[in-house]
Parts: C-alpha cells; structure tokens; sequence
C-alpha cells in the first residue's frame, strides 16, 4: 500500500516546518527500518514542505498506523518534535490520493509560488538519495519516475518555461516593488547550491549586474568563476556594501550582532531553518523578507495555465493508479502464460529443437498473445472496472490474483481518508 504523510505550509506553520527540517535520507532510513512491513520510505524535504512517500506491505489500517508511528517517532528521534505536533497539522493520503499529491508536487501545482522550477529536481534527487540509502522499492521507484515526467508534461501544457516561477524570482519581485531600478544595485548572495544559482539568472533577468556571493562552506570561488560573480571571503563588509541580501544555505546563521550597525539593505532569507535571524529585521535600516512573509505575500494564483497543469496531473494520476490496480492480474494471467510456454519450450527441446525456431516461435506467439489482454486489462481499470479483470482471469484461467495494495483506482478529486469522512478530502493524523 502506498501512502504519504505531508506537512507543508498549507497545513503546518512556517516555525513548526523549521523544526522538522532534517535530512531527508536520515528521515527515509529511520522510518524504513521502524516495521518489518515498511518495505520503503522516501522522503521530500524541502523550504516548504517535509513529506514521506511509504510502501508498507500491510492490510489498510495497519499500513496508516505503521505509517503514521514510523514518521511520528523519526522525527521526535531526529528534529525533537513531539507527536501532537505532528499529529495536529500533518496529513496522512493514502493510494490514489497519495499519488495525485505526489504528482501535483513535482508540477508545482502545491508551491507557494504555483508551477515552481525547482521542485520537480528536488522530487528526482529525493528518489536518487533514497535509491542509494536503500530505501526504496520498485513501486515508489515507478510513482517517482512517472512523477518526474508528469511534471514535465505539465510545464509543457501549461508554459511553465516562459513564467519562471520560483521563491527566489517571487522574492525578488517583492523587494523590485521597492526599487526603482535594479540596475547599479548592489547584490550580496549568500550560498551556493541550486536556489543560488536560480536567484542570480532571475537577478539578470531583472537588469542586476553587481552582484557578490559569499559562501561559508568556501566555495564562493568555484561558483562564482562559474556564473561570472564576485567572491567574497569578508561576510560584514560585504552587509555593508550590500543594498539586497539573498541567503539561500544550510550552513549559516546571522544574528542581529553579525550585522554591521551602518548596514542599510534589504534582506531576502530563502533559508530552512532559517539563515537571519527574526531580530535581525528590527534593526534600523534593515527590511527582512522571510518565507513565512514570502508566503502570505504569494498570489493565490500564480500560474496562467494552472488548470491546464493540473489536468495534465489528473489524468497521468488516475492513469497510473488504474495500471496499478490491474497488475496483479496481468502479472498472474502473464506468469501463468509463460510457464505453459516454457514447458512445451524444453518439450521441443527433447524432441530435437537444436536451431531454436520452435522456441522462437513460441515466444513470439506468447508476445502477441499477451499484448491484447494487456491492453484491454489497463482500459478497463481506467474505466473502474479493474475486479472485474481480477475475476475474469481467475474465472477463465483458475488463478489466484492478489489485490493490489499499491493504489486504488478510485477518483482522483482529492486525498482519500484513512479514518471515516468524505471522500477525497485529506484526514489529519490528529484529527
């Protein structure tokens, strides 16, 4: 059974997300090893959102409460945060519902800034981090990957490419509204990783051409001779100089004593936790811009081609979920098939098959014969009538078929409930 636990900045304040910033592989490796029945854990931690994709090979109500404990637990082990506080504002989505939140969040359809960039590299890399701490299996294998083509599917139909939509750029356009030109502005960017590099292409975009990184992990001078920016190795003077701040790390903490008393700028923190500290921005001269203050500034639509987007998500969802329904009984009806082939292969064998053209033959045969079954089995499951091709291959070849636990076909409107309410809407854990 699939399922996911999600806090995200919809449904968990932005303090409470910053304490549940842990890495993501440490999370995905203690949540895995909790049950024996938790066959795989990936997770998804990013500014806005931490979430935990399970496989847990369980019946219904076990598998929400494996999967509700593991994570539980891993973060009161890992970030400290008791369980009522993960209880109350995480949601818990299983099957359908938990691979439609899934798909949405790599198209960006669930960012603060509606049809982001950056997300859909972070669901890849969270898969491949998985992949490598031996965390995941072959079906969240299969949702991650076709999560990651949805997504480009989805910027494809909607344009996402021409809007450019990301935290940084939103950020930027807030600070924008307060300059008159961001020509002869000067720039200090605090980082080096993928949101630094997506900041300084929507600096230039902007007209900025003075611009300094400093990085206090020491690879300013890497990263600058790579995006043709200034390094910096003296961070006050640099506040000083500076007229916009963009800190964008995990290895920095500014305080409000770090800040030069003549420093007069504007500061955009893109950090979790957070890199400036909340005090900083009472400081005389100093605007502090936030992710919680990015965040209520966010437009409720960002993306003109939202609805184009999300019906992209809506079909490859619901067409995922319905080959998942029906693929125990294509598997059983295509096991069953090659096992009747595979004995009257060694029986040409024996009777002197020595070129292999009876072998040839017969496998052929198996393809094309399969192929149809195949077809017709996953048009019916989208169709809602995946039991029905359950019971016509036990019926017809006396098979056993195995009920699916990976998804549901059921309609994809919204998250389906692990405790009893309507269907499709998100249960919290606590609620």
């Amino acid at each position: 059974m699939l399922l996911c636990i999600t806090a995200h900045h919809r449904n968990t304040s932005f303090e409470l997300l910053e304490r549940l910033a842990v890495d993501a592989a440490d999370l995905s490796r203690s949540v895995h090893d909790a049950h024996a029945a938790i066959r795989g854990a990936v997770s998804i931690a990013t500014c806005n959102r931490l979430e935990v994709y399970l496989d847990v090979d369980a019946p219904d109500l076990l598998a929400r409460e494996l999967a509700q404990r593991s994570v539980v637990e891993a973060l009161e082990s890992l970030a400290g945060v008791d369980e009522a506080a993960v209880t109350q504002n995480a949601e818990l989505l299983e099957g359908a519902g938990a691979v439609h939140h899934l798909f949405s969040v790599a198209a960006g359809l669930e960012s603060v800034a509606v049809g982001e960039e950056e997300i859909a590299g972070q669901v890849k890399r969270s898969v491949q981090v998985a992949r490598e701490a031996g965390t995941t299996t072959p079906t969240l294998d299969r949702a991650f990957q076709e999560a990651t083509r949805t997504a480009r599917a989805a910027r494809a139909k909607g344009d996402a490419s021409r809007t450019g939509r990301s935290l940084a750029r939103l950020a930027l356009d807030l600070v924008g509204s307060r300059l008159a030109d961001w020509g002869g502005v000067n720039v200090l960017l605090v980082g080096t990783g993928q949101y630094a590099a997506t900041t300084i292409a929507a600096l230039r975009e902007r007209g900025a051409d003075r611009i300094r990184v400093y990085s206090p992990s020491g690879r300013a001078q890497v990263f600058a001779s790579r995006t043709a920016t200034d390094p910096t190795n003296d961070l006050a003077a640099s506040l000083i100089w500076a007229d916009v701040v963009v800190t964008c790390t995990t290895r920095l903490s500014i305080g409000a004593d770090d800040v030069p008393a003549d420093a007069r700028c504007f500061i955009v923190d893109l950090g979790l936790p957070r890199n400036v500290d909340a005090t900083v921005g009472e400081r005389d001269g100093v605007t502090l811009l936030d992710l919680e203050t990015i965040r209520l500034h966010a437009p409720l639509v960002h993306w003109s081609a939202e609805e184009d987007a999300r019906s992209v998500v809506d079909a490859a969802a619901h067409s995922f979920v319905s080959d998942a329904a029906v693929e125990p009984a294509v598997v059983a009806l295509r096991q069953h098939v090659l096992d009747l082939v595979d004995g009257e292969i060694t029986r040409a064998r024996s009777r002197g098959d020595d070129d292999g053209r009876v072998e040839e033959a017969l496998r052929h045969l198996t393809s094309v014969f399969l192929h149809t079954p195949s077809v017709m089995a996953r048009r019916h499951a989208a169709a809602g009538r995946a039991e029905a091709v359950a019971g016509a291959v036990e019926t017809l070849f006396g098979l056993e078929v195995g009920a699916s636990r990976g998804s549901r076909a059921t309609p994809l409107s919204g998250a389906q409930p692990f405790e009893e309410g309507e269907q499709g809407e998100a249960v919290g854990l606590g609620r």
